[in-house]
């Protein structure tokens, strides 16, 4: 009968690093997402309005509640 051990050297894997300039146009445009998103669902309503009418307004009013911004 033939019996063999097979023993397993751990191998260590060396991390590649991801260059900055592959990530900052990504982290530009999530920072403009994000800022538009908090602009849409903070402040867009009455005097500071981009948008007309009540329809952004009612499309993040329970997101607005959700994160304690003032509504009514």
């Amino acid at each position: 009968m033939n019996t063999s051990v097979h023993t397993a050297t751990p191998v260590a894997v060396a991390g590649q690093s991801i260059p900055v300039r592959a990530i900052l146009p990504w982290a530009v445009f999530g920072l403009i997402v994000s800022a538009l998103l908090i602009y849409f669902v903070g402040a867009e309503q009455g005097a500071t309005s981009l948008i007309s009418g009540h329809a952004v307004h009612e499309f993040v009013h329970d997101g607005r509640h959700l994160l304690g911004f003032p509504c009514h």
